[in-house]
């Protein structure tokens, strides 16, 4: 995949990640609990996933059983405890500043990337991550009228959140020296599966589904969950972890005009500046230089 292709496959990605709440909305209204909402979302996508491998190349379903230790990390530590931190932190604090902590992802993915893999801190990036930010806080209205006061446990689990979904590029980069992007999809999936079915108790919840159910479910599982992470994963291929981070930002700029536009979520002037800043950061974030050798430095990173 090229770089442009691959940055175009990120910002897809990060826009159908944006239409969840199209979702997961109605499953709330009709009384799943959010964890229970992250079981349906993690086992349907990993349904989908590995009907799809086994039509293209069951190959690609090959691993060794010590490099579960990866799936392990993108599977559990990333996807499940995001999801658990986010939802948690909305609960202890707001859905305003959960969100706000949860976009410190891609400050988490340039400083841990710069260690790890020795990508560069310029310039470009410290200013794309600053009108991310910033853009983020205006468009999910926390700024500038700030209401509320946030405990420390809501502090902790809003940038956990961040932390938790930023390692998902992290550890997504050391699988894909082994293995296909499809490959660490489907087994991202799957891990997350086996750690967030018994505990979300989803067994309860099947006097709930009926055919409208079912389509909302498989909508959730394949074009909010099974696409946009198998381009976004294909992505990190080509793209920089830093870089990919910045450029999905644009999911709450999706979401908050998803909101607008489906549920009659009302924007006002800052908001639409907030979308402003957060597009401007996916355009200073591009930049015309020759991509780094992202493979060996990962190899070079994963020996030590």
């Amino acid at each position: 995949m090229n770089r442009k292709l691959a940055l175009l496959s990120i910002f897809i990605a990060a826009a159908l990640w944006g239409v969840i709440g199209i979702f997961v909305t109605y499953l709330y209204r009709i009384g799943f609990t959010p964890f229970q909402v992250v079981a349906v979302r993690v086992s349907t996508a990993f349904l989908f996933l590995l009907t799809y491998t086994l039509i293209k190349d069951r190959r690609y379903l090959k691993i060794k059983l010590v490099d579960s230790r990866y799936f392990l990390g993108t599977g559990i530590i990333s996807i499940v405890l995001f999801n658990w931190c986010l939802f948690s932190a909305m609960e202890e604090t707001s859905i305003s500043i959960a969100f706000v902590l949860l976009y410190t992802a891609p400050i988490f993915v340039t400083i841990i990337s710069k260690f790890l893999f020795g990508e560069p801190f310029t310039i470009r990036k410290t200013a794309a991550l600053f009108l991310t930010f910033s853009g983020c806080t205006l468009v999910i209205g926390m700024f500038p009228d700030v209401k509320g006061s946030i405990s420390l446990y809501g502090l902790v689990l809003g940038l956990g959140s961040g932390l938790f979904y930023a390692l998902y590029s992290i550890l997504g980069k050391y699988a894909l020296v082994k293995y296909n992007s499809l490959t660490v999809t489907v087994y991202t999936f799957l891990f997350a599966s086996l750690a967030a079915i018994p505990f979300s108790q989803i067994w309860n919840t099947l006097p709930l589904f009926g055919e409208f159910t079912l389509l909302i479910v498989i909508g959730l599982g394949f074009l909010s969950t099974m696409l946009p992470f198998l381009l976004y994963t294909k992505g990190l291929e080509s793209v920089e972890s830093s870089r990919a981070s910045i450029i999905a930002t644009v999911e709450p700029v999706v979401a908050s005009l998803t909101g607008y536009l489906i549920f009659d979520d009302q924007l006002d002037g800052w908001q639409y500046f907030g979308i402003a800043l957060v597009i401007a950061s996916v355009i200073v974030i591009q930049d015309t230089s020759k991509p780094m050798q992202r493979k060996s430095q990962v190899s070079k990173a994963s020996s030590m």
